[in-house]
């Protein structure tokens, strides 16, 4: 078989823009930080687009009033009842409001800066971006570059815009006779973090009130740059800015304005972004060298799937949707952190991140022969593993337990729902089984060796005997994956039960591979742990309940991540073959999230419907669509949503290359009818 283009697949998918898409922005980045322009190639009409124009890092983070106003320890804790013992958790705000919202709440990613175009007509009005002529943008996504052109005031404006793949830097060319006419200038302006409030949705958009919360301090200008500092409360970050030749002018407490010199038809600006100082910014033709090395690189390594042959009409799309979303998840999602879920866009649940969906966002790499920026935020349990062993240990459990709703430095975040979640304990097991399948070594075992240990330790130490029915359980109280169901009113969900003995199951593995003695604990949770509950012919939810598909419908169909994310080990297939007909009978797609139709795909993979895994991983619901960017919409307050991205990425792989024990054949997920057909290379095989 010949080897697949690999320019020519994934150049057919740039996104070229011939109007402004106020939903669907282009970004470029390299996973720690990103910058997301309008259709001038820069931040120029923030107010105009629905979408927020942001530049977000891995490492801007604002705390409100100081970094310590409140702490985990305060909170009084609601107890519940743990097989005849209470567990505290941080899950009630009453009486405790303040403390309670501001730990959620904080800290909180900053959008460092707005930096964008200023064009004027002949008599001095601003240009509107209705007024703009002649539109055509294009992301390159070969080399990681945008190119805009159009024309405003009867002039041609050309930017050129790339991201440096090594250092937290933004580099732009712009030609235009309207430089030399003074016309055209770039504006800098630094929104304020966001004042505390109730709903995660209102830290969205870009704060321009509240000029007295932050600080904005020029400490140097020359005719070829100038250095600002940024402060608020007990945060700082510095912006350091190069350009051709001009002059800085300070029009506002947050406000710059870069006025090119008059002499110019062309004018290269470059910003660079740091906790500290930073270093002096490269010139614009090495940031579009460096960017196009490092994503001409990215993608003639690692995975590649093609099936533009294909007759079935849905083929086209959905590979249009894998080629963008191994973009954005390397943009996004390969970072120093696991990702919030709107990645470095625009801040979702306060910037924070959810490890339950880190999976979501990050086992798709090591599938797709990328394990290196998978292994970079998987170090950051090895990071915060003593505050897991606390809580843990707090809450009277051995081993590690990782919270759900994080910021960097690993604390939990309160929540009614988020604190009794589990699902999210067995990730990082799994995740590092993903990098030893990519990597067998004896370092990939010590990388990992005390987050797996640890987490399995946990896992051991939260099943509970229950002695009449002589069986391990896991809750009550617990929250499962299916969010709508009350946490001390459930037990055994179905997709938790699967992964407790799948990953004590690689935990026990690890043991034997680095030559230590097996865990008689973990043995026996892992052969006396119960099995899912299956009432009439399918599996529920959990196991005290019995009306999921009449009454529980809606939210994640997670017990099909039994046998689709999971192997399936523990569920029997015919039933799990009739649960994965009656999800797609009586499910509310319509509550469904980006990651359930993967999801679903993977199952039905797994059970050999490869016709059905094809209809769910492309099911028409609002939020299975990927926008023009690439993007999976889910609401107009979370206009992207990775997980999907990710998701997407780890079912086509599953699909196409298959699974460790399944059929022998070329790409058993899709239909071997002829209708598809499946050219990959570089793709891991997933348990």
């Amino acid at each position: 078989m010949q080897p697949i283009e690999r320019r020519k697949l994934v150049s057919r998918h740039n996104p070229v823009l011939s109007q402004p898409e106020i939903m669907a922005p282009l970004s470029v980045g390299n996973g720690e930080m990103a910058y997301t322009v309008d259709i001038t190639g820069m931040q120029s009409y923030p107010d105009a687009y629905v979408f927020p124009l942001g530049t977000q890092s891995h490492w801007g983070w604002h705390s409100t009033g100081g970094r310590n106003v409140h702490t985990l320890e305060q909170l009084r804790l609601e107890p519940f009842d743990t097989q005849g013992r209470d567990v505290g958790y941080p899950t009630n705000a009453n009486g405790q409001e303040e403390a309670f919202h501001w730990l959620r709440q904080n800290p909180h990613r900053v959008q460092l800066g707005v930096f964008g175009l200023d064009l004027r007509t002949q008599d001095g009005e601003h240009i509107e971006l209705n007024e703009l002529q002649d539109i055509e943008q294009t992301l390159d996504l070969w080399r990681g570059v945008i190119t805009s052109r159009f024309r405003a005031g009867g002039e041609i404006v050309h930017v050129v815009t790339a991201c440096h793949p090594d250092t937290d830097q933004i580099g732009i060319r712009i030609e235009s006779p309207l430089i030399a006419k003074g016309r055209l200038s770039i504006v800098v302006r630094f929104p304020a973090p966001h004042p505390q409030a109730r709903g995660w949705g209102s830290s969205i958009g870009l704060n321009w009130e509240d000029s007295n919360l932050h600080g904005s301090i020029c400490r140097s200008a020359t005719r070829r740059g100038a250095q600002i500092e940024r402060m608020m409360d007990e945060d700082t970050y510095h912006v350091r800015m190069a350009w051709t030749e001009g002059e800085l002018l300070q029009e506002g407490p947050h406000t710059f304005r870069v006025m090119p010199n008059s002499s110019l038809d062309r004018f290269e600006f470059a910003v660079s972004l740091s906790p500290q100082e930073p270093q002096a910014c490269e010139e614009f033709e090495a940031t579009i060298e460096a960017s196009s090395r490092h994503w001409e690189g990215f993608w003639q390594r690692g995975g590649a799937l093609e099936l533009a042959d294909s007759r079935d009409p849905r083929a086209v799309e959905l590979e249009r949707r894998v080629v963008l979303s191994q973009f954005l998840t390397a943009l996004h999602s390969a970072g120093s952190l696991p990702p919030q879920e709107t990645g470095l866009m625009y801040n979702s649940w306060f910037g924070k991140f959810h490890l339950e969906m880190h999976w979501w966002h990050a086992a798709h790499f090591a599938q797709w022969g990328r394990v290196d920026l998978l292994r970079k935020s998987m170090d950051w349990y090895n990071r915060i593993l003593p505050k897991a062993r606390a809580l843990a240990a707090s809450q009277g459990y051995q081993g590690a337990r990782w919270p759900k709703m994080v910021g960097p430095e690993g604390d939990q975040s309160p929540s009614n729902v988020g604190a009794l979640l589990i699902w999210q304990q067995p990730h990082p097991i799994d995740l590092a089984e993903l990098c030893y399948q990519a990597e067998p070594t004896q370092g990939t075992l010590e990388r990992y060796r005390d987050v797996v240990m640890e987490s399995a330790r946990f896992m051991a130490s939260y099943a509970v005997w229950e002695q009449e029915s002589s069986r391990y359980v896991l809750g009550p109280p617990v929250i499962p994956a299916q969010e709508n169901h009350r946490g001390d009113g459930t037990m055994n969900p179905t997709f938790e039960l699967e992964y407790w003995f799948h990953g004590l199951g690689i935990a026990l593995e690890w043991r034997r591979r680095l030559g230590l003695p097996p865990e008689r604990q973990w043995e026996q949770v892992r052969a006396q742990l119960s099995r899912p509950n299956a009432i009439h012919g399918v599996y529920e939810a959990h196991e005290l309940i019995t009306d999921t598909f009449e009454k529980a419908n809606i939210d994640h169909p997670s017990m099909l991540g039994a046998c689709g994310i999971l192997p399936g080990k523990l569920v029997d297939r015919e039933t799990m073959l009739r649960t994965l007909y009656r999800v797609r009978d009586d499910w509310k797609w319509e509550t469904s999230w980006g990651w359930d139709f993967p999801m679903a795909a993977m199952a039905a993979a797994r059970l050999d419907e490869p016709g059905l895994a094809v209809d769910m991983l492309l099911m028409d619901q609002v939020k299975n669509s990927y926008l023009i960017n690439g993007h999976n919409y889910q609401r107009d307050n979370l206009l992207c949503y990775l997980p999907g991205n990710g998701g997407l990425l780890s079912a086509a792989a599953l699909m196409a290359a298959g699974w460790i024990g399944g059929p022998d054949s070329h790409a058993p997920g899709f239909p071997g009818d002829g209708t598809w057909n499946v050219r990959y290379e570089g793709l891991l095989r997933r348990i």
